[in-house]
């Protein structure tokens, strides 16, 4: 196997590591460490490096958009400040190609976190339901851990070939 090869999958290893200590963090304390974003954004440093800085200009808009987009949910307090930067810095290694499957794949988890979560307490459930979703309901549930997910899917998915690299998706315009 090559060297880039093993860097790229000694990196996806680390990654899944930072991303397991940001789910914890946020299932228990309801927090994403700025560490472990901070670690994210330095593990892309060295995903770049092992691939040449080929589709670096793709995860920079990619990482961009997730920015704003996240930003705009923090301000109308959709999301906490601590997702939307694990957000941001994680659409950095999908770059544009794969950034609708990352959301998508953060989404979808995010929807069967709170279904079962609202199936687990059916009283909490009945309560939001006839308070037409007004007023204080408990803590929501742990969205680093669906971002967490997403990213894996699209990671993993890359590395063991489920989602190809395009060329499209490595030049912007």
């Amino acid at each position: 196997m090559p060297l880039p090869d093993i860097l790229r999958y000694l990196i996806a290893v680390l990654l899944s590591g930072v991303l397991v200590w940001a789910a914890v963090s946020d299932v228990r304390d309801r927090r994403i460490p700025n560490k472990a974003v901070l670690g994210v954004l330095g593990l892309f440093v060295l995903w770049a490096a092992a691939n040449g800085g080929v589709g670096l200009a793709s995860a920079v808009v990619a990482g961009a958009i997730a920015f704003a987009v996240g930003y705009g949910l923090y301000v109308f307090k959709v999301v906490g400040a601590g997702d939307a930067k694990l957000f941001a810095a994680l659409a950095l290694f999908a770059g544009l190609s794969h950034l609708p499957l990352f959301a998508l794949a953060t989404v979808w988890t995010g929807g069967l976190m709170a279904l079962v979560s609202l199936a687990a307490s059916p009283r909490r459930a009945l309560t939001i339901f006839v308070m037409r979703g007004q007023g204080d309901h408990g803590r929501g549930i742990p969205y680093g851990v669906a971002i967490g997910v997403g990213a894996g899917v699209v990671l993993w998915g890359y590395l063991f070939g489920v989602l190809p690299l395009t060329v499209q998706s490595l030049r912007i315009g």
